[in-house]
């Protein structure tokens, strides 16, 4: 959900930069009169574009885990009224929300599946070691387990297969696995003091992964993800278009496979010859990434890959 937005001292509310914002609006081909569906609202930047190209007769659903940020969401968007629908629902969950809304099939549906600002730079939220807070690491403060709760109830197999598969922290993940394991931790300070006391100076460069790794556990990032590429394409009107951003390697190549899956046809096993057409077809031969430009503006779009693809009909 990078909904990418710096906070200034003097200003109540997050300034937001929405990332790759006219290449997003170019490839998915908003225009007047589309329904839009986006199931990482954020603080709402992509989603006010996106209302001001599908103009009046146009609507979005926007969706978000965090009651916080939906809130901002929703004073952002206000002056748009009934055209936009808010769900407060993590995107895992679209199946469940959608068909209870006016609008149940869509001509965008669109992710941001990176992290806001607020939540790295607030540090109640715990999702990062730079502050001192909870270590809690959950987008939806309402339910679930956090990651101290995380930490102290699993095994050591378990945590190292976490940094291992969600930090790519191969060599390092059995020794923070037999480190953390059953640790009663509260804050994210006595987090950051065990691992400087594991790894010594290494600990500063390998904070950010495993902060990372417990934040994707906590949310079941992968999860959510790999229930919304199953449902997003059923969700679609005919020429209808997906696009997703993503921020690591993990979300990376799921987005990647499963969009070439669906832009591939059936073929039969003994000639070759298509025997169903690709009910896909994609929008981005590659890959889009932020500009150098972009980059020096907002450090946060460095990591981002942009994948898209439109239903055929």
């Amino acid at each position: 959900m990078n909904r990418l937005s710096a906070t200034l001292p003097c200003m109540t509310e997050p300034i937001h930069i929405p990332v790759l914002l006219p290449t997003v609006l170019e490839v998915l081909q908003a225009r007047e009169g589309d329904s839009v569906l986006d199931v990482t609202l954020g603080l709402g930047g992509h989603a006010e574009a996106f209302l001001g190209k599908i103009g009046d007769s146009g609507h979005l659903t926007g969706l978000d885990a965090d009651s916080t940020n939906m809130e901002l969401a929703r004073r952002r968007l206000s002056q748009y009224g009934d055209r936009v629908t808010f769900i407060h629902s993590n995107f895992s969950h679209t199946q469940y929300s959608i068909p209870n809304t006016q609008y149940n099939t869509f001509d965008i549906i669109f992710a941001d599946l990176g992290v806001s600002s607020p939540h790295f730079d607030d540090p109640e939220r715990g999702f990062s070691f730079r502050f001192d807070g909870p270590l809690d690491l959950r987008y939806d403060r309402s339910v679930g387990a956090t990651a101290a709760d995380l930490i102290r109830a699993s095994e050591d197999e378990q945590l190292a297969g976490i940094f291992c598969d969600y930090g790519e922290l191969v060599r390092e993940a059995g020794r923070l696995g037999r480190g953390l394991a059953g640790q009663n931790l509260q804050t994210t300070t006595e987090l950051r003091t065990l691992i400087e006391k594991l790894f010594g100076y290494r600990a500063k460069q390998i904070l950010p992964q495993i902060f990372q790794a417990l934040r994707i556990a906590v949310n079941d990032e992968m999860g959510a993800l790999r229930s919304f590429l199953e449902i997003a394409p059923q969700l679609l009107n005919a020429g209808g278009r997906i696009g997703v951003l993503s921020y690591h390697s993990l979300e990376d190549r799921m987005v990647k496979q499963v969009f070439k899956d669906l832009c591939e046809p059936q073929r039969d096993d003994l000639t070759g010859q298509i025997t169903i057409p690709a009910s896909f077809e994609t929008l981005t031969r590659k890959a889009i990434q932020a500009s150098e430009e972009e980059i020096a503006e907002n450090q946060r779009s460095r990591s981002v890959r942009f994948r898209a693809v439109r239903k055929q009909g």
